[in-house]
């Protein structure tokens, strides 16, 4: 029972230590005028157990196994300028890549939709 014990508690120390506000909200970055900060969903699992048994005749034996899984993925960004903040959506199943192709353009909707807003005010 005790290694049982021991391999849960490492993979709980595993995540704690990836299970922080750092991994889901990643550190800010410039774009051009823009701040920009990116959003991540994170999943996580784990699992474990243990089991012991004797054959007719042979020794004893018993096991202990356990393991944990970390997912990341992109949501989209919280974009600022000035005093207008917005959160533009990632999601478009094709990666991080697509999500970083499309930020310059969707910033400048963005942009251009809240100048609007802003002159009809």
């Amino acid at each position: 029972m005790n290694n049982f014990e021991e391999v849960f508690g490492k993979v709980s120390d595993f995540l704690k230590s990836e299970a922080k506000t750092e991994t889901i909200i990643g550190k800010q970055f410039k774009l051009g005028e823009f701040d920009c900060v990116p959003v991540m969903s994170v999943g996580m699992g784990f699992g474990g157990g243990l089991g012991e048994g004797t054959a007719k005749g042979e020794a004893q034996g018993s096991g202990t196994g356990g393991a944990a899984g970390v997912g990341m993925g992109p949501v989209g960004f919280l974009v600022s300028k000035g005093d207008s903040i917005q959160f533009i959506s990632a999601q478009s199943g094709k990666g991080l890549g697509a999500a970083f192709e499309k930020l310059p353009e969707l910033l400048d909707k963005f942009m251009t939709k809240t100048k609007k807003e802003e002159k009809s005010e």
